[in-house]
C-alpha cells in the first residue's frame, strides 16, 4: 500500500523477482492518515497525487494497481493514463480494468452498520450460519453428532 513515495521498495522488489500489485486511494493500512474511510481524488491536490502515484508504481514494474475507494473521474483517468499496468477497482466505478469486493462483503459477513455506498451484497449468509450452527450445536447435545458412519474403529 502506497503511493510514489512506495516505487523504490516495488522497483527492488520486482527486481528481485518478486510481482508487485500497487494499492492506492483508501488504504486501509493507513486509514487514520485519511482521517477515515473517505473517497480519494475529490480534490485537485489528491487527484494529481494519485495520477503520479499510478504512473510510478507502472514505473516501478507493478503488474496492476487496485484503486480503492477513488473518485469515479480520476480512476478512469488513471486507467487510461496507465499503459503497461491493470487497474482493479473497488469502490472506483466502472472505468478501472477489473472489479473486486471482499468476500465477507458480498456474502453479508461484515460488521453490523458497516456497509459502504459501492457494496453490492450478493447473499445474506448470517442467518444460514446461525441456522447451522444452531443444528450442530443440537446434534453434539443430543449425541446424534458423531454416528457411526462419522466415526473410526480399528479394523
Amino acid at each position: 500500500e502506497g503511493g510514489s513515495e512506495m516505487a523504490p521498495t516495488i522497483k527492488r522488489l520486482i527486481e528481485c523477482g518478486i510481482p508487485v500489485m500497487g494499492h492506492i486511494g483508501l488504504t486501509p493500512q493507513s486509514i487514520h492518515r485519511f482521517g477515515g474511510p473517505k473517497v480519494q481524488g475529490r480534490e485537485q491536490a489528491s487527484r494529481t497525487y494519485l495520477m503520479e502515484s499510478a504512473l510510478a508504481l507502472q514505473e516501478a514494474g507493478c503488474f496492476s494497481i487496485v484503486l480503492e475507494l477513488v473518485e469515479r473521474t480520476i480512476a478512469a483517468d488513471i486507467t487510461e493514463a496507465l499503459e503497461t499496468t491493470a487497474t482493479i477497482g473497488i469502490g472506483a466505478g466502472p472505468d478501472c480494468d477489473g472489479q473486486v469486493l471482499v468476500t465477507n462483503d458480498i456474502l453479508g459477513l461484515r460488521p453490523s452498520g458497516f456497509k459502504p455506498r459501492f457494496l453490492r451484497e450478493y447473499a445474506d449468509l448470517p442467518p444460514i450460519i446461525s441456522k447451522a450452527a444452531e443444528q450442530y450445536i443440537d446434534d453434539v447435545r443430543t449425541g446424534s453428532y458423531p454416528n457411526d458412519r462419522e466415526s473410526f474403529e480399528n479394523k
